[in-house]
């Protein structure tokens, strides 16, 4: 049976707090910290969150600080928290693109990098195709990332990612800073049959875990450029 998963969006990093988009890998804010205290409890009090198995992270600083400030209770349990570069962010600019694995490797020896793609953190050459600003290769990250989860062993898998990947190529729901959503795999009927979520009652009927996320739903796909654009806008929809 495939697992269940609990999709949660970074706290507030600073790229959110600023709207400079040109601040590479960004931090946590201090109102992002202080998120997580929020985001802590209402796992913590959520049976589904308890049985949690495994934590998969993005493998940026604010994904990972919030994964450490938020689900530390597992982490103290023996739950593996492990680095997974296809739940990046969509976008090529500074505040989407990662740090050296070595970097994040010394500042963050309890999450597991072992198995982290090669190309990391490179978004822009050839071989790192599978993280280009496209809507078809986003979409296929989406399903190889999801193909993964369907496959791993776990009952129940907590993933740590961005707002703009998981409602745009995942979900079709809205994540705001340190909320959650909890979801089922929809049933396959074939090995061709893409990989779909089902969002639990519990989170979707009050907007996110917290209750804090937009209730309405958009078109999973839309608003991803067809190509590679020669530059990338202004506005991206990482910043809600």
């Amino acid at each position: 049976m495939p697992p269940t998963l609990i999709l949660i969006r970074h706290a507030q990093g600073l790229h959110n707090e600023t709207k400079e988009y040109s601040i590479p890998d960004p931090d946590i804010t201090e109102l992002g910290r202080k998120q997580c205290v929020d985001l802590r409890n209402g796992l913590m009090e959520d049976p589904i969150a308890q049985k949690a198995e495994v934590i998969i992270t993005s493998p940026m600083r604010r994904t990972i600080q919030t994964a450490l400030a938020s689900v530390d209770w597992l982490i103290e349990r023996g739950v593996k928290i492990k680095a997974d570069a296809g739940w990046q962010e969509n976008s090529a600019k500074p505040c989407d693109t990662g740090s050296p694995v070595a970097k994040l490797a010394a500042e963050f020896p309890v999450v597991d990098f072992s198995t982290l793609d090669p190309v990391w953190p490179d978004k822009t050459s050839p071989e790192a195709s599978h993280y280009h600003y496209t809507r078809t290769h986003i979409l296929l990250r989406a399903q190889a990332s999801l193909k993964k989860l369907y496959e791993r062993p776990e009952k129940v898998i907590i993933v740590v990612g961005h707002s703009a990947f998981m409602r745009l190529a995942v979900t079709g729901c809205w994540f705001f800073n340190a909320d959650y959503r909890i979801f089922e795999f929809g049933d396959r009927t074939s090995p061709w049959d893409s990989y779909r979520l089902e969002q639990h009652a519990s989170t979707k009927e009050k907007g996110g875990g917290l209750g804090i996320s937009f209730k309405e739903e958009v078109v999973i796909g839309s608003k991803l450029p067809e190509e590679l654009p020669e530059e990338l806008p202004e506005e991206l929809p990482v910043a809600e």
